[in-house]
């Protein structure tokens, strides 16, 4: 029984720790997950804490439960709208783009470590995947904004590539336990059952979920456990069917993610601890199973393998896959080195353990330095690496806003959102009439100093202020401009990447269109261009994302947060009937002569 207090004691001071450790090492830019995993190997068998570790079934069950845990929060917080912009090029990469990756690095670990292909090519499948954690945690923790579909892409495919790796990685483990021929058609056909299995069970399984939130009557609380409990049982019942659990618990969350229901902040909330606390334990306890002693003698060979991994597979990979969807260069080159590995290639390393392959330390321990190097030199580096490309854009201010769920039926289509007005504020000083409110939106209450005033009686909003709006889940967004903060120039804007423009009022809408994309839907007669109107009116609702920019223009291409524009008002005056829906982006400023 006290070893019992001693275990819980030790657990909760690690959690602590790490909580400390990672806000710390924050202001240095370190990645999170890096402390993880470093605190691990301190409290290890050969670190400080000489905590001896070596339950790898423990470790693979803990490792099933936190990794489903955080790919469902993964797509909890997916955007929709980042998925239909992003869903073939990521599929692309989940698949073709893992097998070319595993390929080229199982090429180089045979030729490194002396071994079979068989060996090489595990190797390979267990270091090719990228990893959802690591992928969210730096792209969110860093508040780094990039370009839409490149942003999209990078969360998409970091939660979708599991499959593969996990049907490569058991089927040459199998190999190597009992050789036997294995026809290519074979392993198309395992691939589509994980793949397809997985989709049905995730996509019927969150809207299982989804109905049981919104008809069980049953206290906050026990919302958030009805799905945590969902979850697990979708995972296990799906890897029980012989399909991609992993993808499952994705689209699970993203179905539920996606549509509002009765518990929606509770549940965001809660995962989002679900999710912290299960990096923590999978890092703490990835970092103990190591022993540093073990990795020296494969050192040497694992540090190429990370660079062909990082310099060679994966840029190759994503050439590849991306090109035929017209990624820039700059694009091909950041999603390249932003392919993070995290906790998934150790996971995939316990497999060969498990099965008790002679050299299974060796996987480990390969799969250990790879994630390790990928953390320092790609985590550290990834808002350099986008400021270089020119792909990140100036943070989203976000504005400080509390959701609060609606009962019943009334919180499917309604929803009330509290904000607290700031100075600098874009409803400052304005009153509630002024404000620039969807229709199907209004505002409940105003509260000053304590006291509550309704819409009618309240004066100028001022720094301070609170104020409760009824609005639609679609609304939200346009609230959340009007009472969000005035944005500040970041670097992005000295750069020139984005900024405001203006043109006079009687402008030509046809030229407008013919600045932003000159060549696309143009037909040269002489020194003029003729825009047709199916392609102006294709620019000014921004339906097609133009491919045709080039040179000077090319920076420009979907440079903004969304590849959808956004409406701007123009210098024109109060009067003017000119309001364009224009991209972020100040436009090309050629002059051109149209009609």
């Amino acid at each position: 029984m006290e070893a019992s207090h001693h275990l819980i004691l030790l657990g909760s001071a690690l959690v602590l720790l790490s909580i400390f450790a990672g806000v710390f090492s924050a202001r240095f830019g370190a990645p999170l997950l890096l402390v993880f995993l470093g605190l691990g190997i301190l409290a290890g068998e050969e670190g400080p804490g000489g905590i001896l570790f070596r339950d790898f079934h423990a470790a693979y069950l803990i490792g099933s439960i936190a990794l489903a845990i955080i790919l469902f929060d993964g797509g909890l917080r997916t955007d929709p709208k980042d998925v239909r912009r992003a869903l073939w090029p990521s599929l692309f990469l989940a698949t073709i783009g893992v097998i070319v990756t595993a390929a080229i690095v199982g090429a180089a670990a045979a030729l490194l470590f002396s071994t079979s292909w068989t060996r090489g090519l595990l190797i390979g499948a267990i270091v090719a995947p990228t990893d959802a954690a690591a992928v969210s945690a730096l792209l969110h923790l860093r508040r780094l904004e990039l370009r839409a579909r490149v942003a999209a892409l990078l969360e998409i495919e970091s939660g979708i590539n599991d499959p593969t790796a996990v049907l490569l990685t058991a089927l040459l483990v199998d190999l190597l336990v009992a050789p036997a021929p294995l026809a290519a058609s074979h392993i198309v056909v395992l691939l589509a059952r994980e793949i397809v299995g997985g989709t049905a069970f995730g996509i019927g399984g969150g809207y299982l979920l989804l109905a049981l939130v919104n008809r069980l009557e049953a206290t906050s609380g026990l919302y958030a456990i009805l799905v945590l409990a969902g979850v697990t049982a979708l995972f296990g019942a799906t890897q029980s069917a012989g399909a991609s659990g992993f993808l499952a618990a994705y689209l699970a969350g993203l179905i539920l993610g996606s549509h509002r229901h009765r518990a929606t902040q509770v549940i965001n909330q809660a995962f989002d601890a679900f999710a912290w606390l299960s990096q923590i334990v999978l890092f703490l306890m990835l970092g103990l199973l190591v022993k540093p002693s073990a990795l020296v003698p494969i050192l040497g060979p694992s540090l190429v393998v990370a660079a062909v991994l990082m310099l060679a597979a994966r840029p190759v990979a994503v050439a590849l896959c991306l090109l035929p969807f017209r990624y820039t260069g700059p694009e091909i080159a950041f999603i390249s080195w932003v392919g993070l590995r995290g906790a998934v290639p150790i996971f995939l390393a316990i497999i060969p353990v498990l099965a008790g392959l002679p050299d299974a330390a060796m996987f480990f321990g390969v799969a250990f330095i790879v994630v390790l190097i990928s953390l320092i030199l790609q985590g550290w580096t990834v808002t350099a690496a986008a400021r270089m490309f020119d792909l990140d854009v100036p943070p989203l201010q976000q504005a400080s806003r509390l959701d609060i769920d609606l009962p019943g039926r009334l919180g499917d289509e309604n929803t009330v959102a509290g904000y607290r007005v700031e100075a600098r504020c874009r409803a400052a000083s304005k009153t509630v009439e002024a404000l620039p409110l969807p229709p199907t939106a209004s505002i409940l209450v105003v509260i000053r100093d304590g006291i509550a005033r309704s819409s009618a009686s309240a004066p100028p909003l001022a720094p301070g202020d609170y104020v409760l709006a009824l609005a639609r889940p679609q609304d939200l967004a346009l609230l959340d401009r009007v009472f969000g903060p005035r944005p500040e120039r970041s670097s992005a804007d000295e750069r020139g990447l984005l900024g405001e423009f203006a043109f006079d009022g009687t402008t030509a809408l046809a030229a407008i269109a013919h600045l932003y994309d000159p060549g696309g839907g143009c037909q040269r007669r002489g020194d003029r261009r003729r825009v047709s109107g199916k392609q102006v009116g294709r620019n000014a609702r921004g339906r097609r994302p133009n491919a045709l920019w080039r040179s000077g223009a090319d920076r420009a291409r979907h440079a903004g947060r969304h590849d959808h524009p956004v409406r701007r008002r123009t210098r024109a005056g109060a009067g003017s009937p000119v309001a364009l829906l224009a991209p972020m982006r100040a436009p090309d400023r050629r002059l051109v002569q149209v009609r």
